[in-house]
């Protein structure tokens, strides 16, 4: 189906997120539409499937032009949309997520949840995507909710599929079997808007490439012979180092030392089995895996906010297993949670309150039985200018910000401490080029600090740039711990999948 848009304007209080923006998604094509964490790509393509009206501008299906009051009209017109931050009911199955708005009724006009429970099993084995039908996405990790949104685009039958953030939780692998799909949906005659932050699978995927900048279309680029510097180049307005700058890890003494731990998820089901790590001052130890073989949980346990059954944990020298998240920061813990939205911000809380959230009952914030509204104006301007925060105000809820823009406002409150430990759990997950670039540098700053980071990521990119040594965690346990030449994409790509390192490389 031949999608365009013609000079698509979206306004929201005090800020342009599109301007004047044109484009064509041609059948039988994948439009890959790149820019940074608030360039305007997510509003564009949610005025194509109806979230938004356009205040200026109109789309085209067909050469027809169409007026979607809500995404059901777009569905009805053959608009699909995976999106970047989930919609799904929480308490609900994967199966009822997937069925809901195409429920299949059975006898007596019952709803048939086996034949939904079947239709996602069968999607999850031809796809790869191995979800439980029957789990409940609140229990989820992020990953296999954004498996669930993968899939229930593709119980759908859309002629104009948009694609946000798809692969930003998938393995190596797994992306390669999305591709895939997509080539085969393309095959179809399907259109394809494909939204990612990832330009290697830009170059190999798009047929058309399409750089949103500020919101405005600041050009387009062919794959076949644009680079991936090119394109961070154009989506930033600048020259952008894809590889971040460090020098070999100190490793000083030990500041993490997990001994035998054992956690159990909210089943009861040993999801950390027996997991023994140190990360030592000065160095980034890297955990990789593809979420929910435990890495969740594990996080959970250093940071307080999930008690081990078994084993300890000890921080600087002393036990702290068990430890609330107050009394673990107390002692230097820092923590860039993996969900920024659900654990690591308050949405509707201005920006300067999300700054200081962890610091209120202490000097200079705490003023008797009172918050000094002046310190937490200092210290959030103070922030904003030094993680160069782009906010039109201190005040602004948080909420109304960039995805880049809400994990620069974490990290900036975790590492403005200056803690001993930082664990830093998918610290880039959906993020553009200059925002990774950013935050990988402060990562990095902070291990030359002195600091000990713990980095949680199933990026593969992110684990080769900023690792010193590699955990990978499989099924709950470690089963490879690398270091120096023997940390290759493909060594741990094979452990990640469970399989044994080749006798050369083991």
């Amino acid at each position: 189906m031949r999608v365009e848009l013609k000079n698509i304007t979206k306004r929201f209080p005090g800020v342009i997120a599109n301007e004047d923006v044109s484009l064509t998604l041609e059948s039988g094509q994948v439009h890959a539409i790149v820019g940074e964490n608030g360039a305007g790509k997510s509003t564009l393509m949610n005025v194509l499937f109806g979230m938004y009206p356009a205040d200026e501008g109109e789309v085209l299906l067909e050469g027809t032009p169409v007026h979607f009051s809500g995404p059901s009209d777009a569905i009805a017109a053959g608009v699909g949309m995976v999106h970047q931050h989930f919609k799904l009911v929480p308490v609900f199955t994967v199966a009822e997520n997937v069925m809901l708005g195409a429920e299949q009724a059975g006898p007596f006009g019952l709803i048939d949840r086996d034949a939904a429970r079947a239709q996602v099993a069968e999607l999850s084995a031809r796809y790869g995507l191995e979800v439980d039908p029957d789990a409940t996405v609140e229990d989820l990790p992020v990953g296999i909710q954004q498996r669930v949104e993968i899939i229930k685009a593709l119980v759908r039958d859309a002629r104009c599929l948009i694609l946000d953030e798809p692969t930003a939780v998938l393995t190596p692998s797994e992306i390669d079997e999305l591709l895939g799909i997509i080539g085969d949906l393309k095959s179809d005659g399907r259109s394809i808007a494909f939204i990612t932050h990832k330009l290697r699978e830009v170059l190999a995927v798009a047929d058309q490439i399409s750089v949103l900048r500020r919101g405005r279309l600041v050009g387009s680029a062919d794959p076949a012979t644009a680079t991936t510097a090119e394109l961070a180049s154009m989506m930033v307005g600048r020259d952008v180092k894809l590889v971040i700058d460090k020098t070999q890890a100190t490793g000083g003494d030990v500041v993490l030392d997990i001994d035998d731990l054992t956690v159990l998820d909210d089943r009861d089901h040993p999801v950390v089995d027996g997991i023994d790590l140190q990360v030592k001052a000065g160095e980034i130890l890297a955990v990789a895996g593809v979420d929910g073989n435990g890495q969740t949980q594990l996080v959970q346990a250093i940071t307080g906010l999930r008690k081990p059954t078994a084993g300890t944990v000890t921080l600087d020298g002393e036990d702290v297993t068990g430890m609330g998240p107050s009394d673990l920061f107390d002692r230097g813990l820092a923590h860039v949670p993996e969900d920024r939205q659900r654990h690591g911000l308050v949405g509707p809380f201005g920006l300067d309150d999300n700054l200081m959230l962890n610091r209120w009952r202490s000097k200079p914030f705490a003023r008797g039985l009172r918050i000094d509204r002046d310190a937490v104006r200092a210290n959030a301007e103070k922030l904003i200018a030094d993680f160069d925060i782009r906010t039109s105000s201190s005040s602004v809820p948080v909420d109304t910000l960039s995805g880049g823009n809400q994990q620069k406002v974490i990290i900036a409150r975790e590492l403005s401490r200056g803690g001993k430990l930082i664990v830093l759990s998918q610290p880039t997950r959906g993020l553009d080029v200059g925002s990774i670039q950013y935050i990988h540098g402060r990562a990095v700053e902070a291990r030359d600090g002195g600091a000990a980071v713990l980095l949680v990521s199933s990026e593969l990119d992110e684990v080769l740039a900023l690792a010193d040594r590699v955990a990978v965690m499989y099924r709950g346990r470690v089963i490879g711990l690398l270091e120096g030449d023997r940390m290759t994409r493909d060594n741990i790509g094979l452990l990640m999948a469970g399989s044994e390192l080749p006798e050369a490389a083991a």
